[in-house]
């Protein structure tokens, strides 16, 4: 049997090219026997078949700039365009997103009524809270119980 379709299912599974697949010497009799695609992920995942690294090529100007900026250097006031907001604060959708489905988690679990569901949803669309946590904290110094545990799982969801 040929190794071709070894080579090919694993360029499919690597997410690779199949000029990129290399097979070890000690392996080309079980590649060659390898019929099925899990035949070939078995070999992929004991690191008998492989993908090369991926080329980066980069300009000798730019790496010596990439090198620098991961000194520090070069990131001052006078590089900057836009707000600090507008430089990698945390994306409005993904902070709404994340609250809303805290909120669904504990309307769902019976802790919140749907009145103050209701409630904390506008407030957390008008954008009062800045991250989960703080919507946490109001809503258990609004007398809602909600112990430690539940606390910590809520945050990380």
């Amino acid at each position: 049997m040929s190794i071709k379709l070894t080579r090919r299912l694993a360029a499919e599974l690597t997410g690779r090219g199949e000029t990129s697949i290399r097979i070890k010497n000690d392996a080309l009799e079980d590649a060659a026997k390898a019929i099925t695609r899990d035949d070939v992920k078995k070999l992929v995942v004991g690191g008998k078949v492989y993908a090369l690294p991926e080329k980066k090529t980069m300009s000798f100007r730019s790496m010596v700039l990439h090198k620098k900026r991961n000194q520090g250097r070069r990131r001052g006031p006078g590089r900057r365009r836009g707000t600090l907001k507008a430089r990698g604060g945390v994306d409005y959708k993904k902070r709404i997103r994340a609250q809303r489905r805290v909120l669904a988690v504990l309307k769902g679990e019976k802790v919140l009524e749907n009145e103050k569901f209701k409630e904390y949803y506008r407030l957390v669309k008008g954008g009062l809270f800045s991250s989960k946590a703080t919507l946490l904290n109001k809503i258990r110094s609004d007398g809602i119980e909600i112990t430690d545990e539940k606390f910590e799982k809520l945050r990380h969801i």
